[in-house]
């Protein structure tokens, strides 16, 4: 089988990470992986926030469990970190005035996941991205990083080397998942 769609059929979503750091290099090879997903009519509209330091990393799974309580949601793992310990989170925005920006970000989701997969990081989309920026301390990380509030969050990808109990089975593919038209 090719290797892409080996990466692709093997990812899975990592929920338990390795207290390790991951090497800037591997994060740089991930987020330029990202860089280059299709978006509409090639305006690369998105940018990606890759967040390594653990202060920012913190303060934004702060944010975001904040958003999980006032919601009356539960994390799937029942702790108070929804990043799950991942040590690199690297935030899809899209701009707003695009129209495409939710598409153009979540193909930009995609890219990070199956490059960290193809790298043998583990990886995660979390949601309230768009939440996180819309509270006011998300706008002040933007106004902080000299983003203007144009942009939307599409998603949070967690990213960090995948503790050896944190991958799941694959579940069998659903059986009318393909319609075919010949």
């Amino acid at each position: 089988m090719n290797s892409t769609i080996q990466d692709i059929i093997s990812r899975r979503s990592v929920k338990k990470y390795l207290d390790k750091p991951v090497e800037m290099e591997l994060i740089e090879q991930v987020v330029k992986a990202g860089t280059y997903a299709p978006t509409g009519m090639n305006r690369q509209s998105p940018i990606i926030l890759a967040v390594t330091n653990k202060e920012m990393r913190d303060r934004l799974s702060r944010i975001n469990l904040e958003i999980v309580i006032g919601n009356n949601l539960t994390t799937t793992s029942g702790h108070n970190d929804p990043f799950y310990g991942a040590p690199v989170v690297l935030v899809v925005l899209g701009k707003k005035d695009i129209g495409t920006h939710i598409y153009d970000g979540s193909l930009v989701m995609e890219n990070l996941m199956i490059a960290a997969n193809s790298l043998g990081l583990g990886s995660c989309w979390i949601h309230r991205a768009k939440e996180t920026f819309e509270t006011e301390e998300g706008k002040q990380i933007l106004r902080e990083l000299g983003i203007t509030e144009e942009y939307e969050g599409i998603g949070n990808c967690i990213l960090g080397y995948a503790a050896p109990d944190a991958l799941k089975p694959q579940i069998p593919r659903k059986e009318d998942y393909i319609i075919w038209v010949k």
